[in-house]
């Protein structure tokens, strides 16, 4: 189904059983509803535009996207004067609580939405609002009053589903209430955020720009387990269906798993940091050489592999 009949609803927090998770219980909701087949997927459409999605979550699911913006970008977080918005925050809002509590230990006057298609939802999370943190009805096209624009959104576990073209779509409604050099960051990860990943956009020019890809793998997950290759499985959208056999994303893999072994040390975290060196200097990827990224278990590769 095309997702101009499509309507979209987020989900990204599952936990079995409706079990307390922090003090907040989570729910699974598998619902699709489906919008009058005549709309068009335009920012002038009146009512939320999506579909429910399936998502699955957990407490610090995504704490390396908040761990990754305190580290990366501080001045913007400091000095944004756009809302950030967490988009799809799922049955209860514990990732959107989260990201709230430490990026407002940067900004103080932070004022974070989180949006939901499920009228339920927004109600329940009304109960968790507080200055400076609200939760919205709403999809793509974001329920914004007409002052606000916005400086950061995070969209996670919830274009994956679509095709290029759909999400191709999806980005540039997302993108018109965005403040100039705001970011979007988009991408997928595993249940419990071990293995994350996410293309990091930029508003450039009145125009949204794909600056990065971030493989974001949690350091005390990197025992004699892991791989580069584990993150094949959680790639997103843009990446997943161009994985071919010696194809640029498949060569990029193959280079660091080669690499993996070569500087593999006792020091899981050092062992991380060596493999992205030598990606750079020994098979010239353009990746961000910042000890502080890298330390925290950011690889920040700039070559466009796709």
């Amino acid at each position: 189904m095309p997702i101009q009949n499509q309507r979209f609803c987020f989900l990204s927090i599952t936990i079995a059983n409706g079990q307390s998770c922090g003090g907040i219980g989570i729910l699974l909701c598998n619902t699709i509803t489906k919008r009058n087949p005549r709309s068009n997927f335009s920012m002038s459409t009146p009512k939320p535009l999506g579909q429910i999605t399936r998502g699955k979550t957990a407490p610090n699911r995504l704490r390396q996207t908040d761990s990754f913006l305190r580290i990366a970008y501080p001045s913007l977080i400091k000095t944004m004067s756009g809302v950030y918005v967490d988009l799809g925050y799922g049955a209860y809002p514990v990732t959107t609580l989260e990201t709230f509590n430490r990026l407002r230990k940067l900004n103080p006057r932070l004022h974070v939405i989180g949006v939901e298609i499920d009228k339920a939802r927004v109600e329940e999370a009304q109960a968790f609002a507080s200055d400076g943190l609200e939760f919205r009805f709403g999809g793509f096209n974001l329920p914004l009053n007409n002052h606000e624009q916005v400086g950061v959104i995070r969209a996670f576990n919830v274009l994956r589903q679509y095709s290029e073209r759909e999400v191709d779509d999806a980005l540039k409604v997302l993108s018109a209430p965005m403040t100039e050099h705001g970011l979007l960051i988009e991408g997928t990860c595993d249940p419990t955020g071990r293995l994350l990943n996410f293309n990091l956009y930029q508003k450039q020019n009145d125009a949204l720009n794909r600056i990065a890809f971030v493989l974001a793998p949690r350091i005390s997950s990197l025992n004699t387990d892991f791989t580069p290759r584990s993150f094949q499985a959680v790639l997103p959208k843009n990446y997943i269906h161009h994985a071919e056999p010696g194809g640029a994303i498949d060569r990029f893999f193959k280079n660091w798993h080669a690499a993996w072994p070569k500087v593999r040390s006792t020091d899981p975290r050092q062992t991380f940091i060596e493999s992205a060196y030598r990606l750079a200097d020994h098979y010239g990827y353009e990746v961000d050489k910042r000890l502080m990224l890298l330390r925290r278990g950011f690889l920040v590769l700039k070559t466009k592999l796709h």
